[in-house]
């Protein structure tokens, strides 16, 4: 038996350098499903503009964006989260994409705010807020989840509206979050330069959504419904096409460079 030993693992590592040699190495990632989530939905219409709802102007970009994906990459699979005026519970959407084994997660959103001069876009990733503006946004997205029955079974007690709550979120490491970080920066910077929007940047909160998510995974605030600049973008057929344009460009370079040759 000790005879063996050495020369199983010689067997072994000669086994290694042919696989290497004639390129039979371990198989390359893929982006092969992509989960598209259109925030909001039915009786949850999130922020509003002085013409748009937010759950109708994310559902557009959201079939946009799926139908560009699929029309230009017949390899990956996308599945939305809804494609209906439908109300999906945020832990349900998260659960879409588990099962779906998907490797990435995009959820499309639009922004508010009490100060109507606030304009621009941002794209988010899972993190502890390090700001009192970070946490009203992730405040503001969670409280969806007083809309669904049992909430608190469902999300452990969690309470969208206390600050010390979000605390509990540093105890979760996202393993993800390279890559959650690379597509958001490309996003943003998509926005800028193909777009010409201003961008308020890449940020990290506790998204309850994003947090219940086993793959790569954003949330990207495609404007202010609050700003009537940025609405007269978000609630126009042009500017819709602009924004799943400069989302998708953004997307097939991450696929390209994540899928290294």
């Amino acid at each position: 038996m000790k005879r063996l030993i050495p020369s199983l693992l010689l067997s072994i590592f000669i086994l290694i350098l042919t696989s290497f040699k004639t390129g039979n190495s371990l198989p390359k990632y893929k982006v092969k499903t992509v989960v598209i989530d259109a925030g909001h939905g039915g009786h949850d219409p999130g922020c509003f503009g002085a013409s748009n709802k937010e759950k109708v102007v994310a559902l557009a970009i959201a079939l946009k964006l799926g139908k560009m994906i699929e029309d230009n990459h017949p390899d990956v699979k996308v599945v939305y989260t809804r494609k209906t005026d439908v109300f999906i519970p945020l832990i349900e959407r998260a659960e879409i994409a588990n099962k779906a084994h998907a490797d990435l997660f995009i959820s499309i959103h639009c922004n508010a705010s009490k100060a109507k001069t606030a304009f621009g876009t941002e794209t988010w990733v899972m993190g502890l807020h390090v700001s009192e503006a970070n946490l009203a946004v992730a405040k503001r997205e969670n409280s969806v989840i007083l809309l669904e029955e049992d909430y608190k079974e469902n999300y452990d007690g969690f309470d969208p509206n206390s600050a010390e709550a979000y605390i509990t979120f540093s105890l979760y490491q996202n393993v993800n979050i390279d890559k959650s970080l690379y597509l958001a920066s490309k996003i943003e910077n998509a926005f800028k330069n193909k777009m010409e929007r201003f961008t308020r940047g890449v940020k990290q909160a506790g998204f309850l959504v994003l947090y219940k998510t086993n793959m790569p995974s954003i949330l990207i605030e495609t404007g202010f419904l609050s700003n009537l600049s940025d609405e007269k973008i978000l609630g126009s057929d042009k500017g819709q096409d602009e924004i799943s344009e400069t989302i998708y460009s953004a997307f097939k370079e991450y696929k390209a460079d994540i899928e290294v040759n």
